[in-house]
């Protein structure tokens, strides 16, 4: 697909904007298809439209959901090991332009020549990469609105930088270990050899701890996954009643992750893009896994993608990791 395009004056910067966000066919698609499954499943990079991201960032905040805070004290403490790593003056691209905290972090260690944003929710990523273009004057920013999840080549090239790229949060967890390889491989053939990627891992933990992350008291999780119903009443002309779904979050400790369903409290049918889908009351549709890895785990996982684990840092307590790795 060839991008769109734009560039605009962001106070003390400027950002080049390069649309290439899926269409709503693909939408469509997706959802019924995951609609038609036995068991019913959703994308979590579905729930990313503006008011998810507002909501997520919520939920980054919430006394819970420790994985935030504690990678961005990781970021803080080891910025300027982790800027060595990745070298200077590098392309630095973000997958899921996230905690505006964490990427600060790393900008102030780092200071990349070009900076790379990549995420599918539009208005997110152009009000993060203004921020940041003002916040950083000189720092050439380039946003790209896509499904990192998917093949994208780079809408733009600098041969003369190293390349090194930033997939913070423990996203990694959403994909299934083999898609997981699979993704970070496409990775290491952007970055070319001796690429590196610094990559967030939630490790494996109490069942409690876990589940309290995913199910906060303030109810700011539930809304997060329920919004996802609202997007596609809106964007696919759905009528999903959301009084008649709950939010769950559990810990699967055979599969070592952690899945979210939103459940039909009782038998109905819901009309999608034309067509209708059954629900039997305490029917789920899975919304997201976040697989929760051991450090050597992780490090077997990247090798079968092409990585070499360089370094890894984790706070005091062993609650989360970040990880530098080589494309070989």
């Amino acid at each position: 697909m060839k991008p769109e395009t734009t560039t605009a004056t962001a106070a003390a910067g400027r950002v080049h904007f390069h649309d290439l966000h899926p269409t709503p066919a693909d939408m469509r698609a997706e959802v019924l298809a995951g609609l038609a499954l036995a068991q019913k499943r959703l994308s979590p990079k579905l729930f990313y439209d503006a008011e998810g991201s507002r909501l997520f960032d919520a939920i980054c905040e919430l006394s819970e959901y420790y994985p935030t805070r504690t990678e961005i004290g990781i970021l803080r403490r080891h910025g300027a090991e982790m800027a060595e790593r990745l070298g200077r003056e590098a392309l630095l691209i973000e997958l899921g332009s996230g905690s505006s905290l964490k990427i600060r972090t790393l900008l102030e260690a780092l200071r990349p020549a070009v900076y790379m944003p990549v995420d599918i929710s539009k208005e997110h990523l152009l009000q993060s990469a203004e921020d940041l273009a003002a916040a950083f004057p000189g720092l050439d920013v380039h946003a790209v609105c896509a499904d990192y999840s998917s093949a994208f080549v780079l809408p733009v090239d600098h041969h003369d930088h190293p390349r090194a790229a930033f997939f913070p949060g423990s996203s990694v967890g959403n994909f299934e270990p083999d898609a997981a390889a699979r993704f970070m491989a496409r990775v290491g053939q952007i970055l070319g050899p001796g690429g590196r990627l610094l990559i967030g891992v939630d490790l494996i933990k109490d069942k409690h701890r876990l589940e309290a992350a995913y199910n906060d008291a303030d109810g700011v999780t539930a809304a997060f996954n329920l919004n996802l119903l609202t997007r596609i009443n809106r964007e696919l002309g759905a009528d999903f009643d959301l009084d008649a779904f709950r939010h769950e979050a559990v810990f699967n400790a055979e599969l070592s992750r952690v899945e979210m369903h939103l459940i039909s409290t009782k038998s109905q049918q819901v009309q999608v893009a034309g067509e209708t889908f059954a629900f039997t009351e305490g029917e789920s549709i899975h919304t997201e896994c976040s697989y929760k890895y051991r450090i050597d785990g992780f490090h077997a996982l990247a090798a079968e993608a092409g990585f070499t684990a360089e370094q890894v840092w984790t706070d005091p307590d062993e609650l989360f990791s970040v990880h530098c790795l080589v494309w070989e």
